[in-house]
């Protein structure tokens, strides 16, 4: 396997990187476990973010690769429908899936091509960040990849099948931004408005009552036998799941505790920061379920800015795909070239798809009148 190795001496110098933050264990920019913690806790708190990430994934579509080689074609056609990814899934589209919303996520996505016994391509393996390193060696240029599995640190043997891509890195700097950079603040906020609503529907959302008795002088020698009648038959009533009435005899009162109390309205401000969230993904709310009106719908300028986002996230991912491929290839002996061919995105309302194909069709019929 030297084929994967990679070679000690590049030949290349970078001159303008300092030489402080390369080289021994200040070469590092590892994203910390607290960190990884932070950005999945996100997720797993904001359901609407966890929601934008998964639609962006859907959206940027799939793809197919055409290569010269007929012969070459039908092999590699296989090889991406059918390769092991990870534990339980087949396909490369399962395996681009996860690395993309790991990029999403953290900026940073790592993968690797596992070799089976017969020298070729056997997996794809969607790589922990928090079992991986990325660092450099003396020179920036020089990526080097860090098992810490176990808790050994320990280079890769063969980093030639190691897949890894960032998005918008700052200069200087191995690992990448994540989308949800900034987003810990406007959550913490809308977490707390959540709380605050929970606690107070918990207050005086689930209505209790006080149900007062006022014997007459003439029950006073019954009071406590029918007051606990009263409260017997007061709390099958509520607890009766079938509509059921509350009768009595006597002087009984019925109020709700904090009636003049109400939740306070949260609509504005719940609003208003999740409108932040998402604009900052870019996707338009009425694609997560938002919509703030029944007429609203996408306007070629949110569908402009959201191929935009798409077409990006595209040519990072080609990076790995033609990795993938190229290595299949070249293990299989053959050295035609390839092309990664993605599905159309189509972002506009259907609606005015519709009504578009009706208005040709008239004007079709009216010419041939």
């Amino acid at each position: 396997m030297s084929w994967f190795r990679k070679k000690k001496d590049s030949g290349l110098s970078v001159q303008t990187a300092s030489a402080a933050p390369f080289g021994g264990i200040d070469s590092r920019f590892p994203l910390c476990s607290c960190e990884i913690k932070l950005l999945r806790s996100l997720r797993d708190s904001v359901p609407i973010i966890d929601a934008a990430l998964c639609k962006i994934v859907r959206l940027v579509g799939g793809f197919s690769v055409v290569c010269d080689d007929s012969a070459a074609q039908e092999k590699l056609d296989s090889f991406l429908k059918n390769v092991r990814v990870n534990t339980v899934s087949n396909g490369i589209e399962s395996f681009i899936s996860v690395y993309l919303e790991q990029l999403l996520t953290y900026g940073t996505a790592v993968g690797e091509m596992v070799p089976g016994t017969d020298g070729n391509i056997a997996a794809l393996y969607n790589s922990s960040l928090e079992d991986v390193e990325l660092e450099t060696g003396d020179d920036p240029l020089d990526l080097r990849i860090i098992s810490c599995c176990g808790g050994v640190r320990k280079e890769v043997d063969y980093p030639g099948l190691i897949l890894c891509s960032a998005i918008m890195p700052e200069p200087g700097k191995i690992y990448g931004t994540s989308v949800l950079k900034g987003l810990p603040f406007a959550a913490d906020i809308l977490m707390k408005i959540f709380s605050a609503v929970g606690t107070n529907w918990d207050r005086v959302g689930n209505v209790r009552f006080a149900v007062t008795y006022k014997p007459q002088d003439s029950e006073r020698s019954f009071t406590k036998e029918r007051a606990m009648m009263i409260a017997s038959e007061w709390s099958k009533a509520m607890k009766s799941r079938e509509p059921r009435d509350f009768i009595s005899v006597g002087d009984v009162s019925i109020k709700a505790i904090g009636a003049d109390n109400q939740i306070p309205d949260c609509q504005v401000p719940i609003r208003a920061i999740t409108e932040q969230i998402i604009s900052k993904l870019s996707i338009p709310p009425f694609l997560l379920g938002l919509s703030w009106s029944s007429t609203e719908r996408m306007s070629s300028q949110q569908a402009d800015i959201l191929t935009s986002e798409l077409e990006y996230y595209r040519r990072v991912l080609g990076s790995p795909i033609r990795k993938i491929c190229d290595t299949f290839l070249r293990l299989g002996g053959y050295d035609c070239g390839f092309e990664i061919v993605w599905d159309n995105i189509n972002l506009q309302d259907e609606v005015e798809l519709a009504r578009a194909r009706l208005y040709n069709a008239q004007a079709k019929k009216t010419e041939q009148e």
